[in-house]
């Protein structure tokens, strides 16, 4: 589904720096955006940056199916959910559009699958057992895959993007926030540059 094994989750504050970060994103090799809606330009930055050339960009944080139809309607791709919510995947089922719920106890796993869903997201990972869970849960659904996200950094990632079960992991460590705001695209693409790189260590 994604190109990289890392997907960067991102809070925009500014929406006039969405297209400038879209690019540095293809630019660096790490052509997806999550960006989640917690903001008030969080559709206006999906809608600019859908439109970047090479960019995968989702809505995430989608709390309800008006949450889904704006994300889409302003240019989705993908859907990401904190939670469970089956009105959403069916909302989402019925459009076309991947979603990739959140879940954590083994009754979430197991109606995911019931609704069809092949990625859900562990989250918020590192507080609910991290990678411990993670090798728990292969063993009873092993056709299941996993993006965890929520507490995952550069000295942990590996732990996850290791196991047999995990597609990609969520963060944002690569596209801090004060940089972003100051416009300092040349740190930014670093940050996202060494990402990309651990991203292609570990080919799904």
């Amino acid at each position: 589904m994604f190109p990289c094994t890392i997907i960067p989750v991102l809070v925009i504050e500014n929406s006039a720096n969405a297209e400038a970060l879209g690019e540095s994103l293809v630019k660096n090799n790490l052509p997806v955006a999550e960006v989640t809606l917690r903001t008030t330009t969080a559709l206006d930055s999906i809608r600019t940056m859908s439109s970047v050339r090479g960019l995968i960009t989702g809505a995430g944080t989608v709390l309800n199916v008006d949450h889904a139809k704006a994300a889409v309607d302003a240019g989705a791709s993908f859907l990401v959910s904190p939670g469970l919510n089956e009105a959403v995947i069916k909302y989402a089922q019925s459009v076309g559009v991947p979603i990739i719920p959140g879940v954590v106890t083994p009754t979430e796993v197991g109606r995911a699958i019931e609704l069809g869903v092949e990625i859900v997201k562990l989250f918020p990972a590192e507080a609910v057992g991290g990678p411990k869970l993670l090798k728990a849960y292969n063993s009873v659904y092993p056709n299941l895959k996993f993006m965890p996200t929520g507490g995952i950094a550069l000295s942990n990632i590996s732990d996850y993007l290791g196991l047999p079960n995990v597609i990609a992991c969520g963060g944002s460590w690569m596209v801090p926030g004060d940089l972003l705001e100051s416009g300092d695209f040349d740190q930014i693409g670093s940050l996202i540059s060494d990402a990309a790189k651990l991203s292609a260590s570990f080919t799904k």
